[in-house]
């Protein structure tokens, strides 16, 4: 039998910017139904090489083959449209099926654009983004291509999207820092990392084991390398005129021992845990808070909070709650209209704001810093120098002396961090501090706040850092509504889950009709062969929810085969789809009278 031609190969691409080699040969492909994920550190040439598959930047040498009449859907990490266009227009302009219309109104309505005849000119940027993620997903192209997708995101349309993703056959390449995306979505992971590209055929958690194995086994021969190089180093030293022509052997085998005895992986960073921060016991304080833009926008109804001492607090909601106003009264940016927070007299904020900071471009990176501080009190006789605190966040000391307009994104927002943390403050306002950050740069960050001694209240839609970092949320629901939760993001929908399944029950629990309303009653009632269809429906979508949990525990456990793993994954969204359409279809028998 044949093997399918892939939707996507690369092919021993190379690109380098003047010395600075991005990738060399590397090659990969994607297969038809293979939801692939591409990670990578900042600044090592993802969006780059993203930029050559899309055809809208050069290679140095190599090729990117599509296979032939496929149609391909690319969203940008920055979309650009005619801020003339309407919202609709926008979707339309370069396929203009009438017929997916109703679909392009129902992806919009779930990715909260509502208004469609709005120019597009009037959107925010993140509103634009979501416009363009709409805009990809209605073509239904053959191939998708998404840079950063969830960027701009709440967490409940983060989640649809990940459902929508997940279902059927689509076939994804994709950019993402957030974790639990990549976990329940994507069966491989490409990850781009020293030039060259590794291949895992499974989901973040497979890949998270098997990179660390990757690791241990690379330093392992690094260090059986070093032990020979020395030994052939002396060999090498003695007499070079005495070495005959039989030796040139052992000679050229010594060069290339030396350049794997050279190879520098990348060290553990040492946890920055700081013992030189102090903060009173009085925090702050919100005293019966009020705030509203106008009567339809409702922040916040007579909030009370009493901020504990070390506490670590999370911030989710939906775009629009007021999450970023809270922050703002926080720290006296905005006034609210009724009530006063109190701060106590020793807290020291340090703020991580969504706008980022404005760098000049002529500076260098380490000036930047050293304009701060040239070094933090770490407690003990320890201390932090500007360049270490740098490394720690993987500014290596030749980037650290670079210009700040040689910086990519991802690293300007890391630079944006480190300015934030030399201040050495004792409470961490961080929002949104996720985006654009990759992933090695989130663990160390993670690491950062655990360890932190004072206070820190974050506002993101990453699950995956919440969970790691906060032990308190706050869930702001809209129209003034404040949820105070004890606990992380995944123990939150836990609990809202079984809150849900509560109120299911309790609707329920219908009172028995009258003798009058049934005969007022106008709806059919279920067939013979509907009432079996009915019962047969729930055994089957019963067994389906207990096989998909069941796929779902072993593709995280670990310890499937590749074979078995690639089994796995694909059932699992041929599984999603059958189970959704039991599921309507129950519905549909549900509303018949029995």
């Amino acid at each position: 039998m044949a093997q399918e031609t892939p939707m996507l190969e690369v092919r021993n691409l190379t690109k380098s910017f003047g010395s600075l080699v991005l990738f060399e040969d590397i090659c990969f492909s994607v297969a038809q139904g293979q939801k692939v994920g591409l990670i990578a550190k900042n600044g090592t040439g993802k969006s780059t090489l993203l930029s050559i598959i899309a055809g809208k930047e050069g290679c140095d040498s190599g090729s990117v083959i599509f296979r032939r009449d496929i149609k391909v859907g690319i969203l940008e990490q920055t979309p650009h449209f005619d801020p003339e266009e309407t919202v609709l227009d926008a979707c339309f302009n370069h396929h203009g099926e009438e017929e997916k219309v109703l679909r392009a109104k129902q992806i919009l309505t779930q990715l909260k654009i509502r208004d469609l005849q709005q120019p597009m000119g009037q959107l925010s940027g993140g509103q634009q983004k979501r416009v363009a993620l709409a805009n990809v997903l209605i073509t239904e192209p053959d191939l998708l291509i998404l840079d950063e997708p969830t960027n701009h995101l709440d967490l409940e349309m983060i989640e649809w999207l990940e459902g929508f993703l997940g279902r059927g056959r689509k076939t994804l390449l994709m950019v993402t820092h957030d974790r639990f995306f990549l976990d329940r979505v994507c069966s491989v992971i490409i990850e781009l990392d020293d030039r060259t590209v590794y291949t895992y055929r499974g989901n973040f958690s497979y890949y998270l084991e098997k990179r660390q194995e990757r690791i241990d086994a690379k330093r392992a021969e690094i260090a059986r390398a070093n032990n020979i190089y020395r030994t052939e180093l002396e060999w090498m030293r003695r007499q070079p005129q005495a070495r005959g022509h039989k030796a040139k052997y052992r000679e050229d085998a010594f060069y290339e021992l030396e350049k794997v005895a050279k190879q520098r992986m990348e060290e553990r960073q040492m946890r920055l845990k700081s013992s030189n921060v102090y903060i009173g016991s009085k925090i702050f304080e919100c005293q019966y808070i009020s705030k509203a833009f106008g009567a339809d926008k409702v922040i916040m109804r007579d909030f009370y909070y009493n901020f504990s001492r070390f506490e670590k607090m999370g911030i989710v909601g939906n775009n629009g709650t007021g999450k970023s106003t809270f922050i703002k009264m926080l720290l006296t940016e905005l006034q609210p209209d009724s009530g006063r927070i109190v701060v106590g007299d020793t807290v020291r904020f340090g703020y991580f704001s969504q706008e980022g900071l404005k760098f000049d471009e002529g500076q260098k990176v380490i000036d930047i810093i050293t304009d701060i501080a040239d070094y933090v009190d770490l407690g003990g006789g320890r201390h932090l120098t500007a360049s270490q605190l740098l490394q720690h966040f993987l500014f290596t000391p030749e980037q650290q002396y670079n210009y700040v307009s040689k910086l990519s994104g991802g690293e300007r927002r890391k630079l944006y961090l480190c300015t934030v943390l030399m201040r050495n403050p004792n409470f961490l306002v961080l929002d949104e501090p996720t985006n654009d950050l990759d992933i090695t740069t989130l663990s160390i960050l993670e690491e950062c706040l655990q360890d932190f001694p004072g206070c820190v209240i974050v506002v993101s839609h990453d699950r995956f850092f919440m969970d790691r970092v906060v032990d308190h949320l706050l869930v702001f629901k809209g129209d003034g509504e404040i949820k105070d939760f004890p606990g992380n993001y995944s123990q939150y929908r836990e609990w809202s889950s079984l809150q849900s399944k509560d109120v299911e029950k309790t609707a329920e629990a219908k009172p028995k009709k009258t003798a009058a309303s049934y005969r007022n009653d106008t709806r059919r009632k279920m067939s013979f062969k509907e009432k079996r269809e009915f019962e047969q429906l729930e055994k089957e979508i019963a067994a389906l929810e207990a096989e998909r949990k069941e796929i779902e525990e072993q593709l995280c456990s670990g310890t499937l085969s590749v074979d078995e793993l690639t089994e796995k994954s694909r059932r699992l969204p041929a599984l999603k789809d059958e189970l959704e359409e039991k599921e309507m279809r129950w519905l549909e028998l549900s509303e018949i009278e029995s």
